[in-house]
């Protein structure tokens, strides 16, 4: 749905991107990872038509995207990171509004918001926009973004400054669109993308550093590592006392490495001393450390 590559930007003497290359699957719902400043909304402004790149090229849906002109956002919905209403409107009137503005071809426009307002969760909401909270605000953004139903939702940091109920609120709306919209975020929130995400991409240095789905970033860069439980305290002193490379976390917790000490010694030990284990299992590395790790290389 969505092909980067090369792509370069500048202000003054400072490379924001150094030759981004990105390719987003049709369908997915795809995390863009980065620290704020790491050049996301960047990204997403060349992709829209919006900033002039210094190299590179982009292609939405096979074609090209050229700066200044807005053919190929046909396919795109785009929500800001701070998104901006009529306050005086009501959340039908605006999307009416939109609808308007952008000459949008629909037989039925108001049964199209009535789906979108339900989908969003704003189906029940007669009040005017001046009087919506940040979640509110970011549930119509997202209802104007897809009224076109567009083949490719772009979203700017879509769940930044919300508390935790309204994050899992846009969330469940992002991932209600799975397999129906290609779906393009932009985060520093590891979690929400760990949550929803179907592929992932580490932005940073201005260049992408790891792509690809949750699980195969993660099985390729899997830990070695076993977290280790006993029922009691005195159960783990005698295996902290066999195994000195066993490193101690808790009264009956305890991590080692196979590199420092073998899992079926262990478990034979356990065995053999009869030492119930409610708790034997490899250490999954989560992506906010695997973006730590591959930033430090």
């Amino acid at each position: 749905m969505l092909v980067i590559k090369g792509l370069k930007k500048s202000f003054g003497d400072k490379d924001v991107l150094r030759g981004l290359d990105l390719t987003v699957p049709a369908g997915s719902i795809f995390g863009f990872i980065g620290k704020n400043g790491a050049g996301k909304t960047t990204t997403m402004k060349a992709i829209l038509g919006l900033m002039k790149a210094d190299g590179g090229s982009i292609t939405v849906n096979g074609e090209d995207v050229v700066y200044g002109q807005t053919l190929t956002n046909k396919y795109i919905g785009y929500l800001p990171d701070v998104p901006e209403f009529y306050g005086f409107m009501t959340a039908r009137e605006y999307l009416a509004f939109s609808a308007g503005i952008s000459e949008m071809n629909c037989d039925n426009l108001s049964a199209r918001i009535e789906e979108l307002l339900t989908l969003v969760g704003l189906g029940e909401e007669k009040h005017r926009i001046k009087g919506y909270s940040r979640g509110m605000k970011q549930r119509l953004g997202i209802a104007q973004a897809l009224l076109s139903e567009p083949l490719l939702l772009i979203c700017d940091e879509p769940t930044s400054a919300l508390d935790p109920v309204g994050r899992k609120e846009i969330l469940d709306i992002l991932l209600s669109l799975k397999g129906k919209t290609t779906v393009l975020f932009s985060t520093h929130i590891l979690a929400d993308v760990e949550r929803i995400c179907t592929d992932v991409a580490f932005l940073d240095g201005g260049v992408i550093t790891l792509q690809g789905s949750p699980a195969e970033i993660k099985k390729k860069y899997r830990s070695d590592e076993y977290c280790i439980e006993t029922e009691c305290a005195s159960h783990m002193e005698l295996i902290a006392k066999q195994f000195p490379n066993v490193k101690i976390s808790g009264e009956t917790e305890a991590t080692f490495s196979l590199a420092d000490t073998e899992l079926f010694a262990v478990m034979e030990f356990a065995a053999s001393n009869r030492i119930p284990l409610p708790k034997l299992q490899r250490l999954e590395p989560s992506l906010e450390s695997l973006f730590l790790e591959v930033k430090e290389k």
